[in-house]
């Protein structure tokens, strides 16, 4: 079986094919007209492989978004049924599965999603087909799969361990699912352990980490950057970004910013979100924030666009995500690509992400006070941001691209000689 080394040098000296290989995308978490930062990590990954091989991405929209607390109804009137970008063509078929369908929410999709895939089957002939997240996408396509005698690769991202662990129906459906699969792409290393232990052979898992957008994510000049946000030039500032959601943890770096607060440490938080599909918890950050007494510390700045992001980004001293669950958390990757030091929990890839306190510093997740301490070391450790900056920038969403059509190709290959037919 290939390693990740092996596909990138695979894809640096591979010459390209006679016929390209074709892949159909599908991945709801992606971002539509309407919600244009939902899955972008999906969307940027698949962008630059577009780039290189022919892609037809199918994100679906269901006409009911039972756990959206912004739109359970969305707004289907902007949200067109398929657009088209330079080298991506997407389609955004409508689907409707009845509440608590839970574990037949693949079923729905596959009854839903068959017609178009038939359709696609005979204009764009397709070769393989790429899901992302095991559950439910995975599932739909292991069985679209094997309705259309297609290899599936599935990508899992990172909420696989909860489902597994919340439903054992969903588990055996990912079983089921990723056992089907020609391969599963995993974005860290524990993400992959997770998968063998589903039962995964070994050598059909590969680890291929998410990249940043060095266009976007970079440096910039401080002092600016800390003008155009109206921060002092001399002020201490934590950043937390992310939706407003419990599992990002915003509420708990409140609560170790009033730890700092009472050792003397004038630094203040600054929050970058809005509310996202998983709910929406900004009362409570805001009920915590008053609870830790930190109300003048804290600012709340709403979504930002990714080159706002970046910006601030380069004016914090430290970034830090508190979350509980994360796969490979995009944005401690593109903090430290902008030169900011991290603080991160110890959940998904950080400790892959975060490999020595050259970067960050990695604490156990659950404990306010180790977290806590962690911000204060980041706060008074002298950083070289210019290697944080070039470490991180290393990773790029053109290497993963390159991996990835690799892999497919490798895919293909061998679903061909299957068959007998010529590569």
């Amino acid at each position: 079986m290939n390693t990740i080394s092996d596909l990138a040098r695979k894809a640096a000296t591979e010459p390209p094919p006679t016929r390209p290989v074709r892949i159909l995308t599908l991945a709801s978490v992606f971002p539509n007209p309407t919600e244009t930062d939902y899955g972008l990590f999906v969307y940027r990954r698949m962008r630059e492989v577009a780039e290189r091989t022919p892609v037809r991405a199918v994100a679906p929209i269901p006409y009911i978004q039972y756990g959206n607390p912004r739109r359970k109804i969305p707004d289907l009137a902007n949200i067109p049924l398929h657009r088209s970008e330079p080298h991506l063509e997407i389609d955004h078929p409508r689907l409707f599965y009845p509440p608590l369908a839970g574990p037949l929410v693949s079923a729905f999709q596959w009854a839903f999603l068959a017609p178009l895939f038939r359709s696609l089957e005979r204009s764009f002939r397709f070769d393989v087909i790429d899901a992302h997240f095991a559950h439910p996408e995975g599932v739909t396509a292991a069985m679209l799969g094997r309705t259309f005698g297609k290899p599936v690769v599935i990508t899992i991202r990172g909420n696989e361990p909860t489902h597994a662990a919340n439903s054992s129906f969903r588990r055996r459906s990912m079983q089921w699912a990723l056992g089907r699969a020609a391969r599963v792409i995993a974005v860290s290393r524990r993400l992959r352990d997770f998968a063998v232990e589903l039962g995964c052979e070994p050598r059909r898992v590969v680890t291929i980490p998410n990249g940043i957008d060095s266009e976007v994510f970079h440096p910039c000049d401080r002092g600016e950057a800390r003008r155009q946000f109206g921060l002092a030039p001399e002020g201490i500032y934590i950043l937390s970004a992310g939706y407003l959601i419990e599992r990002k943890g915003h509420h708990r770096i409140a609560e170790a910013l009033g730890q700092l607060k009472a050792r003397g440490i004038q630094a203040e938080l600054l929050i970058a979100g809005g509310p996202g599909r998983e709910g929406n918890f900004e009362a409570a950050i805001h009920a915590a924030v008053e609870a830790f007494g930190v109300r003048e510390r804290v600012r709340f700045l709403g979504p930002l666009r990714p080159d706002q992001l970046s910006r601030l980004m380069s004016a914090a001293d430290v970034f830090c995500l508190a979350s509980s669950n994360e796969g490979w958390p995009n944005v401690l990757h593109e903090a430290m690509a902008c030169g900011a030091p991290v603080v991160a929990t110890d959940v998904g890839a950080a400790p892959q992400m975060v490999p020595n306190q050259d970067v960050g510093i990695v604490v156990p997740f659950g404990d306010i006070g180790k977290l806590a301490e962690g911000l204060e070391r980041a706060l008074v450790k002298r950083w070289d941001r210019p290697a944080i900056a070039a470490w991180a920038q290393q990773r790029s969403w053109k290497a993963v691209a390159g991996e990835v059509v690799a892999l497919m190709r490798e895919v293909v290959e061998e679903d061909r000689r299957r068959k007998g037919l010529t590569p």
